[in-house]
């Protein structure tokens, strides 16, 4: 059964620093584009980053671009979203994503993202 766990969220002040880590299991992790996205609450989640198999193609939302990096082991199955620069705006829940994508540089629509993990809780306090 496909799984991905997420770790790395917590409770930090404007301006620090955290990483996120995603491992999926039971999923052949290295045919799969990945994804970052969050939900704040009464908010609509949204699209945060995402990967393609071979690192090739990265996708950052508008917000994020400069402050966050994400990148991909295909040998330890985990993707990763370091964050850095942390406003309370990125207050939320952050979810990774797996999506199949048959071309190794592709970069599938968000309604291709059918395996989730459970979510991490990022807390940015000003």
């Amino acid at each position: 059964q496909a799984r991905l766990v997420e770790s790395g969220g917590g409770f930090v002040q404007a301006g620090d620093s955290l990483r996120l880590s995603c491992t999926a299991s039971g999923l052949s992790f290295d045919l799969k584009a990945m994804g970052w996205f969050r939900q704040a609450p009464g908010k609509e989640r949204e699209r945060v980053s995402t990967i393609s198999r071979d690192s090739r193609r990265t996708f950052y939302r508008e917000s994020v671009k400069g402050r966050f990096t994400v990148s991909r082991d295909n040998a330890q199955n985990t993707v990763y979203l370091q964050m850095n620069s942390l406003k309370p705006d990125d207050t939320a829940t952050y979810y990774c994503a797996a999506a199949t994508a048959w071309n190794p540089e592709y970069l599938p629509p968000d309604s291709d993202y059918q395996v989730w993990g459970q979510g991490t809780q990022v807390t940015v306090s000003s």
